[in-house]
């Protein structure tokens, strides 16, 4: 027996109100659900209103219709391939994200091309997303659709707690992962990020008349974003982000395989960032305080000594962790620490 048109007709009017109602607020919502529009309907492309919920950042929506009875694993979409829990990964959206989660998503159901909701979070670096959906039992070692591991694609991100919270639920468990991903981190030190950002807008979009390739960077909770955008008129067209905690990752993985890397390489770590405040400058002291040794000491008394204002700022800093006898040199100093 074939489908009733009229009924399909009528169900994606449904959808199209419902959706429409997330942008009016939950109330709206509310009003359709008790008129008796279904909480499952979708608009005329098959998208449901929980998936638009979901991408949108509208928790309280999400919730009502999950009360309602909408399935938090139906995918969705013009091909059948979307999932609300991986939509919602994608965004960041962390409170919609355990809202599915305490509805029974599962977490590592995939969608359409392979990606789950943790290959999402980890591959754009929501790391507080990634730290929901593991609490909620997404497996740390899922390969990804190409057989990444999300440890190798959280140390490519720059994400370090992304990165933490993987170890954290047991990524290193799987054979070689640290090693692999410490390789990728080391890998990531080497590249010049703005310059490579800047060059695939071009590739993609050309040099378009009017237009610039615009850079800024972000600080949030000890990490660095990096974002590059195509602008015209001071509106951005087009753009890509990238975070840059590649040093404070590679130290934290040397630290999980017992690997002592040298006072250079520590330093250029933290000087590569050149701020204090970042995670690589904070990790690599904590790194190089935590050896406690003379040899550090004599090595963070050498920098004191360069005449370098960061190398300065980074020498007496170690010095303080690591309780030098005497007085300190003075970091404002060009000649601290003497020759």
């Amino acid at each position: 027996m074939t489908e009733d048109p009229r009924a399909e007709t009528a169900g994606a009017a449904d959808g199209q109100r419902l959706s429409a109602a997330l942008y009016e607020g939950d109330d709206a919502v509310v009003r359709l659900l008790r008129a008796g529009v279904p909480a499952e309907s979708v608009d005329e492309e098959g998208t449901s209103a929980l998936y638009l919920a979901a991408v949108s950042d509208r928790p309280g929506a999400v919730r009502l219709l999950l009360a309602a009875g909408a399935d938090p694993d139906r995918a969705c979409g013009p091909e059948a391939g979307d999932l609300p829990l991986c939509g919602a990964a994608c965004g960041g959206h962390t409170e919609v994200v355990e809202a599915l989660l305490s509805a029974g998503a599962r977490p590592d159901l995939r969608e359409q091309f392979g990606f789950t909701a943790l290959r999402w979070a980890v591959g754009l670096g929501h790391a507080r997303t990634a730290e929901v959906l593991l609490a909620y039992g997404a497996d740390p070692c899922l390969p990804g659709p190409e057989g990444e591991s999300p440890l190798l694609l959280a140390a490519r991100r720059g994400s370090l707690e992304t990165v933490r919270a993987l170890l954290r639920r047991g990524a290193g468990a799987r054979e070689g992962a640290v090693d692999e991903a410490l390789g990728e981190a080391r890998r990531m030190l080497d590249v010049d990020l703005e310059r490579e950002m800047r060059d695939g807008l071009r590739e993609v979009y050309g040099d378009r008349p009017g237009y610039e390739v615009v850079a800024r960077r972000d600080v949030v909770d000890g990490g660095e974003t990096l974002t590059v955008e195509l602008v015209r008129d001071g509106h951005p067209s087009a753009g890509r982000d990238q975070q840059t905690g590649h040093g404070a990752i590679a130290t934290v993985l040397e630290g999980e395989l017992g690997i002592r890397a040298p006072f250079e390489e520590l330093a250029r770590r933290a000087l590569r960032s050149g701020r204090p405040e970042l995670d690589n400058w904070r990790v690599a002291v904590e790194a190089l305080c935590g050896r406690g040794d003379e040899e550090t000491r004599q090595a963070a008394m050498a920098w004191c000594a360069s005449g370098d204002a960061a190398r300065v700022a980074l020498g007496a800093e170690v010095l303080a962790g690591l309780g030098a006898p005497g007085a300190l040199p003075d970091p404002r100093s060009s000649t601290a620490g003497g020759a």
